[in-house]
């Protein structure tokens, strides 16, 4: 299976070649609107339905994204919707057995359950929802508006916090607020390409193609790639450095000390349109080049001409995700990517951005809405006037909507329902059984007899096995929403066909619950008085007015045009001025080092940029004696997430069914391993048995992917977090491994 197609190659400054991608299984009578649902990238597609089936999917030749083209999951992946077990009844939970029953019934249980909570002591505190990065935006804004308006709770989160966070909180600490200030447009123009512990040819495979495709043609851009795995980017790239793991600071201020030493920097856009250059000149000088190899086990020469590549580039682009999202210092090393554009005047113009990128297709909306956490519309729950804001829009008193401390993070959440003082848990749209780090203690809390587990999904999954009351939700293709991709392009994904038996859009579920629960405003009124996805989406229009994510120009009509709409425009930042006012700003900031909230009154902004930078440390779990290898998770090009639909895909399964370590041949040797060998790998936390790959990784670094509930990854990984984006560390595990005798 090739997961990037053919060539089209064009040179710096054209525009991206069509290609038109297809596949059906039979003759579509018609087409529906669309967007991929399996990967962050946001590809407009197009529905092929005959009857009340899904058929095939093509590509939309028009759509700004994708240009025609398909990823190997969205080739494929459509057919899961049709296997036989979807759920498609509610089940709750007698005698500790699940049973089938009606819609009645089990949102009777769980309302039952929600008044006992809140006629109880600590009222809205006994609620946590968990959801997940593939909602639609209008499900994600009423889950919002149900927990901070209708419940009062802050603890709301989604396993966004697994993959997105430190993208969101990179943003708001240099930038002021949420928002990717490039445009995958920038492919188009750059001279440089930097991928900093981003595998895009797995993780975003069209995007990948714009690349390659750009490489193909007139004037390549030069490439950059940092991972400890020789990955399809690292293959290709100019530059490859294969940097230990944990280290992703040292290296980026040793890189900010060569730009500032060798000169590269744009002084006239740093005096305008930044603060904060004394203190980072401060804490990059004590990382010489010399130093910095050391800490990353680099060869100098190859930092130097990272450096160089870099710091020459006219047009640089660069995009960020996992290897430095769930590694040590997380934050702080994405922020650092930040100072490096803004030290070289590389944002606001074609070719020059960061893309901070996101890991599942609507991230950005959680982010958005506020169904993570956050205020909607990157308002700053530490400023009174924001929740002023939304106390008149949803007309409710302002003591209603938390924000007397930072929302709880999807780590504490978890740790509330360990302790006992969440007591109702709704999972929707996510498999934490799977997904979440250290599986054994996630299971433990799952099981607890005193935790109400709720769990809305459209399969079965190894959480609905714990869940008191499962609701069968429809999925893409059943149901019409829209949903924001990691550069800001907003998509229309109608209705195709009906959802199996009696499951029910997600947006209708919490609609469904919003009724029963009887929320009021304070004028007695439904405090949810939208019905359906398009009113729905109006009511996010009002609420998103004024702020950075406006979308009051973005209607409906409008998306069903040829291609998807970005908000903000095609790049952010154009002018210099940065939403860093005090009056206008999503956070007062955080140190990056402790994660410490700042007071307001310690907050300057005016509109500039903020170079923010602090010093390596080394990460909380290192290799030892005991345990000598470093392991990193992650994915692979064919599945998604825990494999909930593509591994009920024949195509995507049978080319990476089951999991696998890979270790450099001098660690497989060392161990008497062969390729293709069973290996025992140990962690301090669990163990899995897995078949070995001796590939190109970095010596002492083994890789397994995360997507697997059999031998699952996440048996072994630890329960520790960035201190800024509370991002969990899947990527410094210690482990050792075994041969099987």
């Amino acid at each position: 299976m090739d997961p990037w197609g053919a060539r089209t190659p064009y040179a710096a400054g054209e525009q991206w070649p069509e290609r038109h991608d297809e596949y059906t299984t039979e003759p579509p009578e018609r087409w529906v609107r669309s967007a991929s649902l399996l990967h962050s990238n946001g590809d407009g597609i197009d529905i092929g339905v005959r009857g009340n089936r899904i058929v095939g999917v093509r590509g939309r030749a028009g759509d700004r994204v994708n240009r025609g083209r398909l990823d190997v999951k969205d080739r494929y992946g459509w057919q899961a919707n049709a296997r036989p077990d979807r759920l498609t009844r509610p089940l709750v939970r007698d005698g500790g057995e699940l049973r089938e029953c009606g819609w009645d019934e089990a949102m009777g249980r769980i309302v039952e359950r929600s008044r006992q909570l809140i006629a109880g002591p600590g009222g809205w505190g006994r609620f946590g929802f968990y959801t997940t990065g593939q909602l639609f935006l209008e499900e994600f804004y009423t889950l919002g508006v149900i927990g901070k308006a209708g419940l009062g709770t802050p603890h709301m989160d989604g396993n966004t916090r697994l993959c997105t966070a430190t993208s969101a909180a990179a943003l708001k600490a240099s930038f002021g607020t949420d928002g990717q200030p490039g445009s995958y447009t920038d492919v188009d123009h750059c001279d440089a390409i930097a991928l900093w512990g981003h595998n895009v040819a797995e993780t975003q495979t069209v995007l990948w193609m714009r690349m390659l495709d750009r490489r193909a043609g007139a004037n390549p851009p030069a490439m950059l790639a940092v991972d400890p795995r020789a990955t399809p980017v690292a293959l290709e790239a100019d530059v490859h450095l294969p940097i230990r793991p944990g280290t992703n600071l040292a290296l980026m201020n040793g890189l900010l000390r060569l730009m500032l030493r060798h000169g590269w920097v744009d002084k006239e856009y740093v005096s305008r349109h930044t603060v904060g250059l004394e203190k980072l000149e401060q804490v990059v000088d004590a990382y010489p080049v010399e130093h910095v190899a050391r800490i990353c086990d680099l060869k100098t020469a190859e930092i130097e001409r990272a450096a160089e590549l870099l710091g020459t580039a006219e047009r640089l682009l660069s995009t960020v995700l996992q290897g430095f999202y769930q590694s040590h210092q997380a934050t702080a090393a994405a922020v650092a990517v930040n100072n490096l554009h803004l030290l070289r005047g590389m944002l606001g113009r074609p070719g020059a951005g960061v893309l901070q990128m996101n890991g599942q297709p609507t991230a950005q909306n959680t982010r958005e809405t506020g169904a993570d956490g956050d205020l909607p519309g990157f308002r700053n729950w530490d400023n009174p006037s924001h929740v002023r804001e939304l106390a008149e829009l949803w007309n409710v008193d302002m003591a209603t909507i938390p924000h007397w401390a930072p929302p709880t993070h999807a780590m504490q959440i978890w740790r509330y329902a360990e302790q006992g003082s969440i007591e109702l848990l709704w999972i929707s749209g996510t498999n934490p059984a799977v997904s979440m780090p250290d599986l054994a203690r996630i299971r433990r809390i799952l099981a607890r007899p005193e935790l109400f587990v709720v769990v809305q999904d459209i399969f079965p999954t190894e959480t609905s096995e714990f869940a008191d009351v499962v609701l069968p939700a429809a999925t893409w293709g059943e149901k019409t929403g829209a949903f924001t991709n990691a550069d800001r392009t907003v998509h229309l994904s109608e209705k195709a066909v009906d959802p199996p038996g009696e499951a029910r859009a997600d947006l209708d579920i919490f609609l469904d619950y919003a009724a029963r629960m009887d929320f009021r405003d304070r004028d007695g009124r439904p405090l949810i008085h939208w019905t359906d996805p398009e009113s729905a989406y109006a009511a996010w229009q009002r609420c998103s007015a004024g702020r950075p994510c406006d979308y009051t120009d973005i209607t409906y009509d409008k998306l069903r045009g040829d291609s998807g709409l970005q908000w903000g425009g095609e790049r952010l930042y154009t002018d210099g001025v940065f939403n860093t006012r005090s009056d206008y700003c999503e956070t007062y900031g955080q140190e990056l080092s402790t994660g410490a909230e700042r007071p307001a009154a310690e907050h300057h902004g005016d509109g500039r940029a903020f170079l923010l930078a602090t010093g390596y440390s080394p990460a909380p779990e290192a290799p030892s004696d005991d345990f000598p290898l470093r392991l990193v998770t992650g994915r692979t090009v064919t599945q998604f997430h825990t494999r909930t639909k593509t591994g009920r895909v024949p195509e995507l399964d049978r080319e990476a069914p089951g999991p696998w370590i890979e270790l450099h041949p001098d660690d497989a040797a060392a161990h008497g391993i062969h390729d293709g060998d069973p290996v025992r790998v140990e962690s301090a936390r669990g163990a899995i048995e897995v078949p070995a790959r001796v590939c190109g990784i970095r010596r002492g670094v083994v890789f397994v992917p995360f997507h697997y509930a059999a031998e699952a990854a996440n048996e072994l990984t630890l329960t520790a977090w960035d201190p800024v984006s509370k991002q969990p560390l899947f990527k410094l595990c210690a482990v050792r491994v075994r041969g099987k005798v």
